[in-house]
């Protein structure tokens, strides 16, 4: 489902990706690890089209990401692509189910829709009573579920993590890692996953290490 070849990406003198090449079956959770500085979060960006390699090829769901124009791109990386990383960032004016169905808004879906898909994704996290919450009175466990609710709300062909327990304690950590392979197991979703934590790596369907910008 997703097919990268021959990345490379350098800033400056300093060569990050070299010629990377992978790829992603459709209901993996794939996940990318290393010590910090190895490439992993910059690999994991171009993939998600949130930046552009130096030379080389991504192919998702057989489109070539980088051949679309930016509108083109844009349009597409809503639709098909989810993004949760470290840190919510969810709007702290907006409720959870305000913040859940922004993607969709932006992608032309009306309102109505939008909050019934979304309230259809807090079921599925046990969240349905915290809908019209704001951040602020969500645990932090909470708030990461509601930013992976936002990053589902479009259904996208894969979602793309950067360290998404990595700041959350160990018991809600492992919540979310069992999340994981729930969304995969009953909505058949498609993960890539930086992280540090084993207990996740222990999850995951494959394993790939990165060190000094390759894939060892």
């Amino acid at each position: 489902m997703i097919t990268a070849t021959n990345i490379t990406k350098s800033y400056g003198n300093l060569k990050v990706l070299k010629n990377i090449n992978l790829e992603v079956s459709k209901e993996e959770i794939v996940c990318l690890v290393g010590a910090s500085g190895a490439g992993k979060s910059t690999l994991l960006h171009i993939l998600g089209a949130l930046d552009k390699p130096d030379t080389g090829k991504v192919i998702i769901n057989g489109n070539d990401i980088f051949s679309m124009s930016d509108k083109h791109l844009s349009l597409f990386r809503n639709k098909q692509i989810g993004f949760v990383f470290q840190f919510h960032h969810l709007l702290p004016e907006f409720t959870a189910l305000e913040n859940i169905c922004l993607p969709a808004l932006i992608g032309g879906m009306n309102k109505k829709q939008a909050e019934q898909k979304a309230y259809q994704i807090l079921e599925i996290f046990n969240l349905g009573s915290r809908a019209e919450h704001k951040p602020s009175e969500l645990s932090g466990g909470e708030q990461q579920r509601i930013a992976i609710a936002r990053a589902l709300i479009n259904q996208p062909a894969v979602v793309f993590a950067d360290e998404p327990s990595g700041n959350l304690d160990s018991v809600n950590a492992c919540e979310l890692h069992r999340l994981f392979v729930q969304l995969r197991d009953t909505l058949h979703q498609t993960f890539v996953i930086v992280t540090h934590n084993d207990s996740l790596v222990s999850m995951a369907d494959r394993v790939l290490q990165i060190k000094d910008g390759i894939i060892i």
